[in-house]
């Protein structure tokens, strides 16, 4: 019985460890830790460029993995992720990879709370932090608009139409008032219903093929704009 109740509470040590070393990682920095230790300083006239993101950057791939192969693009789109925890990791996964742009499309996780409730002022104060912390290095910005949405299937009590057209118009005059160039896939991507068009949509939230072809067009548009 005393052997029992030893192994036990070494469990339940053990689960202690192991849950507090994965929430130490809040920002999952380990996710592109190791792809970022084997990237190489970009060559002159390379126009290295990243994409920081949630899960619709982080799901490009699947759709269309060549669209990053070919360029020269790097993907840093974590699933799930809100702006905060962007925020935390730009230095580790767009700084340092010395990008000469850096592509931002956030803020639908922030509205689903998916990590708790937040305010519009702290999802655009976030996404401007990483703004500035680019021109203060250099690095070029496209901004992207929030995408349109009507529902979230992982929390359906939350009815994010009005505050993603809020937050985009957040995004867009401050991008207007900084001379950062911006992209409005919103209205490219919306419904009558403010919700994310079926033939373009995965679900509610995420492109598909053809969808992700409206955003390549519209990203490289501006890219080679402002190259």
């Amino acid at each position: 019985m005393k052997l029992l109740r030893v192994s036990i509470l070494t469990l339940m040590i053990f689960g202690f460890f192991l849950t507090s070393a994965k929430a130490q990682d809040w920002a999952n920095f380990g996710r592109y830790e190791q792809e970022n230790s084997i990237v190489k300083p970009p060559l002159k006239k390379s126009h290295r460029v990243v994409f920081m993101g949630n899960s619709i950057f982080d799901n490009w791939r699947n759709y269309d993995s060549k669209y990053f192969t070919n360029n020269p693009y790097i993907n840093r789109g974590i699933s799930g992720q809100v702006t905060s925890q962007m925020l935390i990791r730009f230095r580790q996964d767009v700084i340092k990879l010395q990008p000469e742009v850096v592509v931002i499309l956030a803020g639908t996780n922030d509205i689903a709370q998916n990590q708790g409730p937040i305010s519009l002022d702290k999802i655009a104060g976030n996404i401007f932090s990483m703004i500035e912390l680019a021109k203060a290095n250099k690095i070029k910005v496209v901004l992207c608009s929030t995408l349109p949405s009507n529902s979230y299937s992982w929390h359906p009590d939350i009815k994010p139409a009005e505050k993603i057209i809020k937050l985009n118009v957040m995004l867009k005059k401050y991008a207007k008032q900084n001379r950062i160039s911006y992209i409005d896939l919103y209205s490219l991507m919306v419904n009558e219903d403010k919700g994310l068009r079926k033939d373009i949509g995965k679900d509610t939230v995420h492109p598909n093929k053809k969808g992700y072809k409206i955003m390549e067009e519209n990203i490289d548009k501006a890219i080679k704009k402002i190259i």
